[in-house]
């Protein structure tokens, strides 16, 4: 592919062919027959699996996992499946390092614990490929209608398991993909393939769910509206609010939202397409800032660099991802807080930091400041929902829906879970809970 310079330095097709399809090909290639079975058998198969109490879907894991080990893949997927409707996207980005495969007991008596998530992606793969007859199917109708706002992996989760109830429901998204972050929010090397698409097109063929894209809450659509034409809403809409970094941010070349930049690449149909700089800074230390990071690496990017205000210990981002994008390439450098993103021309040419510390236990600026030299600055410093839309009808808690565990919140008729919702740890499998409990609490409330 010919290079197409673009203003600053950046640049598109700054590699191979061949260097694009390896970059972003599968970043953990999946097991074979004889591998699920050898690591299977690692699996003591515990009573009271710590594993299963560390799985937020609560999945039996002891139990898919000896089915693989008895050749039963697609009673293997059923007992992942019926827990969690998306446990074969959840297995390419579920951090099992702190979750279950954390929890696994030859994770205490040893230094390797099974690789869970391989296995349940063993699993859900083996049954995508051969589905055979339907796994799931939709109980009698209850002659109820339930919307659903956001069909992110809360919003699919209670619509999959509403409609195995009986209940109709209506599926409406801003976006003209479903999917949620699933789609749009994920590294591209972690799902591969249009895997997340396919997921949703299985979901979905349970039936009774009616989807409308293009609508999004307080615009399309209106919240009174839904709670007078439906018998509940379950509201899913995640965060759609970027973090601003607390300086001034010129209208300049080269700075851009990470978010946006991993959903450009993400629905790019040709990834060498997607100019990069060749001097790259991200600000942030969640999972958001790594996958931009790694990604800039692999577009081509020369260096590139995570600055974050506090500590290693205190990136949002796990330690497994933090190694990942060390071995991509990528620089980390703690203790610095942006104080000014340095233009010239309306280009950025680099940032200027101030060195951090912990004073009294809060943190403050040493006094001491540095420059970077970057073409191009991400900013990756977390999202924030925007209430607008929920208007005045439901309470927040620190800027998101207050609900119980069950998903209610102070609206008799509406509930809401996954990243909107307070109190989560804005993980895809905590969103897919969120999602079937509230979807079990609005059975029980329409139906008794």
């Amino acid at each position: 592919m010919e290079q197409k310079t673009h203003a600053g330095g950046r640049c598109a097709g700054r590699l191979s062919k061949d260097e694009y399809a390896k970059n972003f090909s599968d970043s953990h290639a999946p097991l074979n027959r004889v591998q699920a079975v050898i690591e299977a058998d690692r699996c003591y198969y515990c009573f009271d699996a710590p594993c299963t109490i560390a799985c937020p879907t609560g999945i039996d894991i002891p139990t898919f996992i000896q089915r693989i080990a008895q050749d039963n893949v697609r009673g293997a997927a059923k007992a992942i499946l019926e827990e969690n409707i998306l446990g074969g996207m959840c297995a390419r980005v579920c951090p099992t390092e702190v979750l279950c495969e954390q929890a696994c007991v030859r994770n205490t008596n040893e230094d390797k614990p099974v690789e869970i998530g391989l296995l349940q992606r063993y699993a859900t793969d083996g049954y995508f490929a051969k589905p055979g007859a339907p796994m799931f199917t939709r109980a009698a109708s209850s002659g109820k209608r339930v919307a659903v706002v956001g069909a992110g992996p809360a919003g699919l989760s209670c619509a999959h398991r509403l409609a195995m109830l009986g209940h109709a429901i209506v599926l409406f998204d801003a976006n003209p993909k479903l999917g949620g972050l699933n789609e749009y929010g994920l590294a591209t090397y972690k799902t591969v393939d249009g895997f997340a698409q396919k997921e949703i097109e299985w979901l979905l063929s349970i039936g009774g769910i009616e989807v409308q894209t293009g609508k999004a809450l307080g615009g399309d659509i209106v919240l009174d509206h839904l709670v007078r034409d439906f018998d509940a809403v379950f509201l899913g809409m995640g965060l759609a609010g970027v973090n601003a970094i607390g300086i001034s941010e010129p209208q300049a070349e080269g700075l851009r939202d990470a978010v946006a930049f991993i959903a450009e690449l993400r629905q790019a149909t040709d990834v060498a397409s997607v100019p990069i700089g060749r001097q790259v800074v991200v600000i942030g230390g969640g999972m958001t800032a790594v996958d931009a990071a790694v990604q800039s690496r692999k577009l081509g990017a020369e260096d590139v660099t995570i600055v974050y205000r506090r500590g290693e210990e205190a990136m949002g981002a796990s330690d497994y991802e933090q190694n990942w994008a060390k071995t991509n390439g990528v620089k980390i450098k703690h203790w610095a807080a942006p104080k000014e993103v340095l233009v010239n021309g309306g280009q950025v040419r680099g940032v200027r930091f101030a060195y951090t510390s912990l004073k009294d236990g809060k943190l403050a600026e040493t006094g001491e400041t540095f420059e970077l030299a970057a073409d191009m600055v991400f900013k990756a410093i977390g999202q924030t929902f925007e209430a607008a839309p929920v208007g005045a009808a439901i309470a927040l808690k620190s800027g998101r829906i207050s609900t119980d565990d069950d998903g209610r919140t102070s609206h008799a008729k509406v509930w809401a879970g996954g990243d909107c919702r307070y109190g989560g740890r804005d993980l895809t499998v905590e969103a897919v809970e969120h999602g079937k409990l509230a979807a079990i609490s609005i059975d029980n409330t329409l139906c008794g």
